[in-house]
């Protein structure tokens, strides 16, 4: 059973920066790709950021020039760095490694950008 476990959110205030872990219980390469998504209350979850096996980073057009995807293989870690946060990039923000046939979820991590 594949397992991902996410950290690094917290309270952070306009223009700040935070950087957020996702770590997979196997070898990020078995997946397509793993992915970033962001989900407000009530609303249903948004892509925010992906990296592939090769590589190749993909990135929602609000957050592009901001926000970086990275990952560590050794370590099966997929990281986030967020800077220069806005109010509305408050989210739950989800990990998920994706396969063509079935996608993983974490539970998810809290960010605040609030002054």
């Amino acid at each position: 059973q594949v397992q991902l476990v996410e950290s690094g959110g917290g309270l952070v205030q306009p223009g700040g920066s935070l950087t957020l872990s996702c770590a997979v219980s196997e070898n990020i390469f078995n997946f397509n790709d793993v992915a970033w998504y962001g989900q407000a209350p009530g609303k249903e979850r948004e892509l925010v950021a992906s990296i592939n096996v090769g590589g190749r980073e993909d990135y929602a057009d609000s957050v592009k020039g901001r926000f970086t995807i990275s990952r560590d293989s050794a370590k099966n870690t997929v990281y986030l760095q967020m800077n220069s946060l806005r109010p509305e990039n408050t989210d739950v923000y989800i990990c998920c490694a994706r396969m063509l046939r079935r996608h993983y979820w974490g539970q998810g991590t809290q960010v605040t950008v609030s002054s």
